[in-house]
């Protein structure tokens, strides 16, 4: 099994930035990729990045790209995702998941095997 506990979420004005954490425990030798997601009120949740287990290949949602960096830190398990240049756009509530599978499209919600609880990112106008 694998533990995954965002935080890092808050109310921020547009054009301001905040950096989301997800921390990862368990079997975390089972772990090919971990992916970001959020879902706004009434949408579905949808793809924002993703980043291998060893850091080595990195995919954005277009929207996000130049803007958000995902990033993982080995030694303290925990993947990162910083948020800069905030748009109201961006507010939802923002996901880590983490994928077991060696293969497979990351941008897709169904590949992913575990999931965290959550934490809400509200950006104001």
């Amino acid at each position: 099994q694998v533990q995954l506990v965002e935080s890092g979420g808050g109310l921020v004005q547009a054009g301001g930035s905040l950096r989301l954490s997800c921390a990862v425990s368990g079997r975390t030798n089972s772990i090919y990729a971990m992916g970001w997601f959020r879902q706004a009120p009434g949408k579905e949740r949808e793809f924002v990045a993703t980043i291998s287990w060893t850091g080595s290949t990195l995919y954005y949602k277009n929207s996000v790209k130049g803007r958000f960096i995902i990033s993982r830190d080995n030694a303290k398990n925990t993947v990162y995702l910083q948020m800069n240049s905030l748009k109201p756009e961006d507010t939802a509530v923002y996901y880590c998941a983490a994928d077991r599978n060696p293969g497979g499209n990351r941008a897709i919600r169904d590949e992913y095997d575990y999931w965290g609880q959550g934490t809400q990112v509200t950006v104001s106008s």
